[in-house]
């Protein structure tokens, strides 16, 4: 029952053409786009985009109004974002009281959770289809696959007051979670206001604002569950400077299932400067290293790398925080054994300059 209305094929909507597409963004330039499709309309909410012209037509507000102007519109094709899903059923439920064929995407308006529209449709003699999330693919693939999407977030946009600092590393379990603490705990102690996000359930520890667990979202809520972190802290606490844990690695060998995660929680930080941990001799990761993680970071995001944070648990003797500093021109220090004021001085004169 759950595929009936899925969209498998662009076949499967061609003879439902010409239509007309809510949402002036990527997924409406996407689907009008697709071989054998005939837009004659599109509609989108927001006043900026009325009136001007979307893909060779001009963006009218109301089915009403696009209708005057494409009055051959046989079927209306739905592509709002999550988080605007009352917009999406009032146009689904227009469009079939107007006699149009409706195509929704699962990111806009679910059918399966909605099927009292496919009744609507049925009562109609109308054809209603859902441009799904492909998990019947996932499956064959894969032998298992989630019930539903889990991608749940709406995509926001916030630029930052106070500067954002994300602790990276070359390997899981290498001290970043540490790091984060004993930056905070320096800001306190120069009289500054931190705020600490932890992006792991172990995130535990004061001065740890608060923490939630980034490898339980899907790849694409990551960045929208920091960034709204980020917001939250600035509302509730006015922080003058704001750290965040990064997971796992972007470079890390072995074992290559987090590294998105790692990009992930970056990309929603967009931080103004970078921290990187090591653990050398590591037991059970395998790190490529200190110079191939700062590339990665550094091309991912325009941000810049200014301090190491070495764990030297299962260091060689003759190992210290300075030899990481000659070998790579960057302040190091075992932050674990000596705090982290060294690191601190390091962001505050990058931001300085």
């Amino acid at each position: 029952m759950k595929f009936l209305y899925s969209v498998k094929s662009v076949k499967d909507i061609q003879d439902l053409n010409p239509f007309i597409v809510v949402g002036c963004g990527g997924g409406g330039e996407k689907f009008s786009n697709l071989e054998g499709i005939e837009t004659v309309g599109y509609i989108d909410d927001n006043v900026k985009k009325q009136g001007k012209q979307f893909c060779g037509k001009t963006v009218s507000g109301s089915l009403e109004e696009c209708l005057k102007g494409a009055p051959d519109a046989k079927s209306l094709v739905i592509m709002l974002p999550i988080g605007a899903e009352g917009s999406a059923l009032k146009y689904a439920v227009q469009a079939i009281d107007a006699g149009l064929n409706v195509v929704t995407s699962f990111r806009s308006l679910s059918i399966g959770e909605n099927l009292s529209l496919k009744k609507f449709a049925d009562s109609k003699n109308l054809v209603i289809k859902e441009i799904g999330p492909r998990l019947d693919v996932v499956e064959k693939i894969a032998g298992i696959a989630p019930t539903k999407s889990c991608e749940v977030l709406p995509k926001i946009s916030y630029t930052p007051k106070a500067p954002v600092i994300f602790v990276g590393g070359t390997s899981q379990e290498c001290g970043k979670r540490t790091t984060t603490k004993m930056l905070g705990i320096a800001s306190k102690e120069r009289g500054l206001t931190p705020a600490i996000i932890s992006t792991d359930e172990m995130g535990l520890e004061e001065p740890t604002d608060f923490n939630f667990r980034a490898g339980s979202l899907s790849a694409m809520d990551v960045p929208s569950a920091v960034l709204c972190s980020i917001k939250y802290v600035e509302e509730t606490k006015k922080p003058d400077i704001i750290f965040i844990e990064g997971q796992s690695s972007l470079t890390e060998n072995g074992n290559p299932h987090p590294r998105g995660l790692s990009a992930a929680i970056l990309i929603g930080a967009a931080p103004d400067a970078v921290i990187v941990g090591h653990r050398p001799n590591h037991p059970y990761r395998e790190p490529k290293g200190i110079e191939e993680e700062i590339k990665a970071i550094e091309a991912v995001e325009p941000t810049k790398v200014v301090g190491l944070s070495i764990n030297l648990k299962n260091a060689s003797l003759d190992m210290c925080p300075e030899y990481f500093e000659d070998t790579y021109n960057l302040p190091a220090e075992d932050v674990y054994k000596n705090g982290a004021s060294k690191l601190l001085d390091a962001i505050f004169e990058y931001l300085e300059e």
